[in-house]
């Protein structure tokens, strides 16, 4: 454990050395391969602001950031990509999508740091750096570990990224009683909640219960009657927790359909994933307590202003992830001797960003997120 703080006392070290203290031989180049035209080009812009913060705090000369334009393209981000090797650029932070990174292969000599958060690399100079289904689990799972909370089911919507996150529920080995895969349409989304909740039974219940009593001879009947007809539902769920691997509406839709099954945040787990402090959650009170992972609160709230002041806007959230990543490349390249190559990420490491802790392990990056509790007006951290 001494060990493990005092490397991540090391690595927090980055972005204050000076140059006095690390002279690089030559100048260390680092690709951003971003969209700068087209729908997206305001993700791509941001994204070169918050590398410029980011040398800014290294603040050594020697640094040299080359961004191109990957027009949200495959076929533009491989001839962009290609120009940046041309360069003698060896790590490249980008491209986003994960469809620009099919042809990507071609570039063996290159490492790519993809800021997507999904986990299928297409090949082995390619590293997916966003915050994964993985990384975000393996935080759950904690939390589920220190509540002693036994027994989980998953809800997945029916999306193209439900495969992701049965592999991720396979990698993390959290323990769940199932996986149910959802529709999102509105119109059949809460037909299948009172499926797995078994709303229909625990809705006969109560009205058998109902009747058993008004056919009985018990004294307190009337007033036990009187109760059971403010209930909804009775009889148990096979479940304590529920996580909710969705988003924005569709995760609101989640949430209402479980109400309205008598299913209360207030008597089991309700955890979703990583929301990104999304403000309109605040507001939702009857869906709370909600729980998820995500970066450091704080750190983001400091970026955002710090990117505010700078620039007169606030970034997007890709921004806040290459801004650490800037520092990540440039402490590995550093520790390898300003040798740029692909071994600089096989190395077991911690970095401790803003984001939170990066774990690189062959050829992989992991985050160590921490988690939140959203409840009367607030995002409250748990760890």
């Amino acid at each position: 454990m001494k060990k493990i703080i005092k490397i991540i006392l090391l690595l927090t070290l980055t972005f204050s050395i000076s140059m006095k203290e690390i002279i690089a031989s030559e100048k260390i180049k680092i690709g951003l391969l971003v969209p700068l035209t087209g729908k997206n080009s305001e993700i791509g812009k941001s994204i070169i602001k918050s590398t410029q913060l980011a040398i800014n705090k290294i603040n050594n000369l020697s640094i040299e950031i080359i961004p191109k334009d990957t027009e949200s393209n495959p076929e533009s981000t491989l001839k962009a990509a290609k120009e940046l090797a041309e360069l003698g650029v060896k790590i490249t932070i980008g491209p986003i999508f994960n469809k620009n990174l099919i042809y990507l292969d071609e570039l063996p000599d290159v490492t790519f740091l993809s800021l997507t958060n999904k986990n299928d690399n297409f090949s082995r100079n390619i590293i997916n750096a966003g915050i994964n289904a993985t990384s975000q689990l393996n935080t759950i799972k904690k939390f589920l570990e220190l509540n002693k909370i036994k027994k989980t089911i998953f809800l997945t919507p029916d999306v193209s990224y439900k495969n992701e996150i049965k592999k991720a529920i396979s990698t993390s080995k959290i323990k769940i009683i199932k996986n149910y895969t959802y529709n999102t349409d509105p119109t059949k989304l809460t037909q299948q909640i009172e499926k797995i909740t078994r709303y229909d039974i625990r809705k006969q219940n109560l009205e058998d219960e109902i009747v058993r009593l008004e056919k009985s001879d018990q004294n307190n009947k009337e007033q036990l009657i009187e109760k059971l007809k403010k209930r909804d539902t009775l009889g148990s769920v096979k479940f304590d927790c529920i996580i909710i691997a969705d988003f924005d509406e569709s995760l609101k839709s989640v949430t209402t359909s479980l109400l309205y099954t008598d299913i209360s945040p207030k008597k089991k787990y309700f955890i979703t994933f990583n929301q990104w402090f999304d403000k309109s959650l605040l507001e939702e009170t009857s869906a709370q307590p909600l729980y998820f992972p995500s970066i450091n609160k704080s750190n983001y709230k400091d970026f955002s202003e710090e990117y505010f002041e700078k620039f007169n806007k606030y970034p997007n959230q890709l921004s806040f992830l290459s801004f650490d990543l800037i520092g990540l490349v440039y402490y590995l390249i550093i520790q390898n001797n300003s040798i740029v190559d692909e071994k600089i990420f096989t190395k077991k490491s911690l970095f401790k960003g803003k984001v939170g802790i990066f774990e690189i392990k062959n050829n992989k990056i992991n985050h160590i997120l921490n988690f939140y509790k959203v409840e009367n007006n607030e995002f409250k951290k748990i760890f």
